[in-house]
């Protein structure tokens, strides 16, 4: 008989030597039916999870076949797949039918179709970026390039630029050392990118307007704005600017631009106009972007009544109300009314845009929520449809449950369960979802 010792070190020999313990076979057969030949993987459940540790990047389209959108954009995976697969550092292209595989699908919170997701090392980000098959292939060979690119001429500076396109903003820290911006740029790396240029000469610092180094610019090619940081340079300052320049100036509010404010925790000084594209409104967002870059720690954007009325009318907007208004809004069910500044009359707009602002830092401010019904016209903007259906299915589930009980007591009908969803909670199961409808 073996003593108590031996025992448990033969025990422990045992657990350590279990089927569990040792790497699934079917998982290392998966892997290798995976190759990197210029074709869009057609992924499974069964197969999903060994095709994403597989690759170190890979992009995955969650489709629905019935989706006109999804069957638009296959041909352009098609086309971006053979690209780049041919690069030093491949990115593989997959898709997942997600209504068909619900599981994966709900497991990565898809509740719109075509919805794109970038696998890192298999964890997932989502993108943003363009969908044609050239501006794609172009948008993920910067994605997987090195965290801070080194420009060491005039046209590497170009060429870098050229190369980012136009979905998110540039940093180029001109004489600025490497090491002094690397942590933040794999920290912001999925919302920007980052560069440090060595050797440029004057013509480049006159073209990017400025007179000294280290200087850090900052570049929003899609709507033609540039800021310029010149310190300090330590981290906690660093970091400030670089997330209070993720956002242009001035946010023209949409339901693409909706998204990115959702990890801003700044309020938004929101200013409604009667069309965003009239010669007074245009004016106005020039003033707007002078009193954003004086006030970083407010996010400033605009909306048009003429391009968004259903979200216009959320603050209290109608037809007949004069135009433009002001306002301060939490980006979810509060916003602010400022006393007496709320609306912005046609001479000296500057020095009304500055009482305003000056209302509501002093406190001068009568808190409002928005609206049930014109908040869920806003909401559902932003909402996916999916999550409605989760909610709906998960009421339908409590009901059928319900019914499925012996009948009640005449207790338990005098003082219902507290467990059962009041329709507050059930609103706020819809609130819950934060993603666009983007289903066909």
């Amino acid at each position: 008989m073996l003593p108590p010792r031996s025992i448990l070190i033969f025990t422990v020999g045992l657990l350590l030597l279990s089927p569990s313990s040792l790497p699934s076979i079917e998982a290392t057969e998966q892997k290798q039916q995976f190759a990197v030949d210029g074709k869009v993987l057609e992924l499974e459940e069964s197969n999903f999870y060994a095709a994403i540790s597989t690759f170190d990047y890979m992009l995955v389209d969650f489709y629905a076949p019935w989706c006109g959108h999804c069957k638009r954009l296959s041909p352009e995976l098609d086309k971006a797949a053979a690209i780049l697969a041919e690069l030093k550092q491949p990115v593989v292209i997959a898709k997942v039918d997600a209504d068909k595989y619900s599981r994966v699908a709900s497991k990565h919170e898809i509740d719109g179709f075509p919805t794109l997701k970038i696998f890192m090392h298999g964890v997932p980000t989502d993108y943003y970026g363009p969908r044609k098959a050239d501006l794609l292939v172009r948008f993920l060979k910067k994605f997987v390039a090195p965290d801070v690119a080194a420009l060491n001429s005039d046209s590497a500076i170009s060429e870098f630029i050229e190369e980012a396109g136009k979905s998110f903003p540039i940093f180029i820290g001109f004489g600025l050392n490497e090491s002094a911006i690397s942590r933040l740029a794999v920290k912001y790396k999925k919302k920007a990118w980052f560069s440090v240029a060595k050797d440029f000469s004057d013509k480049t610092m006159e073209f990017y307007d400025f007179d000294k180094v280290p200087a850090l610019v900052t570049l929003h090619p899609s709507y033609n704005e540039q800021s310029i940081f010149y310190g300090p340079f330590e981290e906690k300052f660093l970091e400030d600017y670089i997330k209070q320049s993720l956002l242009p100036l001035a946010l023209p509010i949409n339901q693409d631009t909706l998204k990115l404010l959702k990890d801003d925790e700044r309020k938004i000084v929101l200013t409604i106009v009667e069309d965003e594209n009239d010669e007074r409104s245009k004016g106005l967002v020039k003033l707007l972007k002078a009193a954003a870059s004086a006030n970083r720690d407010l996010v400033f954007a605009f909306v048009g009544f003429k391009q968004w009325q259903d979200f216009a009318e959320s603050f209290e907007v109608s037809k007949k109300m004069k135009l433009p208004k002001m306002i301060v809004w939490d980006g979810n069910e509060e916003y602010f009314s400022v006393i007496g500044s709320d609306s912005v009359e046609e001479e000296d707009e500057g020095s009304q845009i500055t009482q305003f602002l000056q209302g509501y830092k002093e406190g001068s401010v009568i808190q409002k929520r928005i609206t049930s019904d014109s908040y869920k016209a806003l909401r559902n903007s932003m909402i996916g449809i999916g999550a409605v259906i989760l909610v709906l299915v998960v009421l339908l589930v409590v009901t059928v449950m319900q019914s499925l009980k012996e009948e009640p007591s005449r207790d338990q009908v005098d003082h219902p369960s507290s467990s059962a969803a009041s329709p507050s909670e059930a609103r706020e199961a819809l609130r819950s979802g934060d993603k666009e409808d983007k289903i066909d």
